[in-house]
């Protein structure tokens, strides 16, 4: 699949215009489209970076990583995801930066999502929903999140996000309703941030050697 997330990452930059300030997500697709933008980084006004990853990454390639407080809304996100559904909804997380990569999509007018085949699904939740939440809140979490789903929480031992905070991927999901879900769950006291992105979904999905699913 390395080849559709190159196809993906590097057809990502027909949407990057001069002097933009680029939203840039985390993953193994995005990688590919971070080194697709090095060579055009001289037509950038910045990037904002959505995990200390992709700073790395970014800046290891002479790209200047901003902070979003300063930079205000940005015109462009482009961003992977572990599943993506039909109506451009997905679920995020699997590299435990969901939070930042929701907050940069809320402050991006336009959300690129780049995928390779394999993550085209009907419908959400085979991949585990990975749930951000506040370390001293993870049992009382999971105890909400498995009688409001009835799906299974397993905590993610070992992983702390750029946050601080702990993540729990819940298992055995068939999401019917993604943005009825995502609501609820952003309701439990402990949750930071759920990684489905269905109340703002993405605006344009562009799957490896694909057209572009726009909708």
């Amino acid at each position: 699949m390395s080849e559709a997330k190159r196809l993906a990452g590097e057809k990502a930059i027909d949407y990057v215009e001069d002097g933009m300030i680029v939203g840039v997500g985390t993953g193994s697709t995005v990688a590919y489209f971070i080194d697709a933008l090095a060579r055009i980084k001289d037509r950038l006004a910045g990037t904002v970076s959505s995990s200390e990853q992709s700073t790395q990454r970014l800046r290891a390639h002479g790209i200047e990583v901003l902070d979003l407080n300063a930079t205000g809304p940005l015109s462009l996100y482009v961003d992977g995801a572990d599943e993506c559904d039909p109506h451009r909804r997905l679920i995020k997380g699997g590299g435990a930066a969901l939070t930042r990569e929701k907050i940069i999509a809320e402050a991006s007018a336009k959300f690129i999502c780049i995928v390779d085949p394999a993550k085209r699904v009907d419908v959400l939740g085979k991949f585990p929903l990975p749930v951000e939440v506040i370390p001293m809140a993870r049992s009382l979490v999971a105890r909400e999140i498995l009688k409001l789903t009835g799906g299974q929480p397993v905590w993610r031992d070992g992983v702390v996000t750029d946050n601080g905070n702990w993540v729990l991927d819940v298992h055995g999901l068939s999401i019917i309703d993604p943005v009825g879900m995502e609501t609820a769950l952003n309701q439990i006291p402990g949750v930071v941030s759920v990684g489905l992105f269905a109340r703002r979904p993405a605006d344009v999905v562009i799957v490896g050697g694909e057209p572009p699913l726009v909708l």
